[in-house]
């Protein structure tokens, strides 16, 4: 019974830590597209290899956060 318990508390646990992890990675995603969006709307025409570089920096880092959420929610599902 105690140890039933114990694998209950610790499945939870690790369940509510997966959600958090995938909590702060759509924040992450949300502030990436804020960023992205603020730098659209500033960027001057002579900025516009400075401010593509940096979109495409964005791009890839909101790319990985997606694939990491992605992998968290697949374990999830299979716990």
């Amino acid at each position: 019974m105690i140890e039933d318990k114990d694998e209950l508390l610790k499945a939870q646990n690790e369940v509510i830590g997966i959600l958090f992890e995938v909590v702060k990675k759509l924040q992450e995603n949300i502030d990436l597209q804020e960023e992205g969006v603020q730098l659209i709307i500033n960027s001057k025409e002579d900025d516009l290899d400075k401010s593509k570089s940096k979109l495409d920096e964005i791009t890839k880092q909101r790319n990985m956060n997606a694939e990491i959420i992605s992998k968290l929610l697949k374990k999830l599902d299979s716990n």
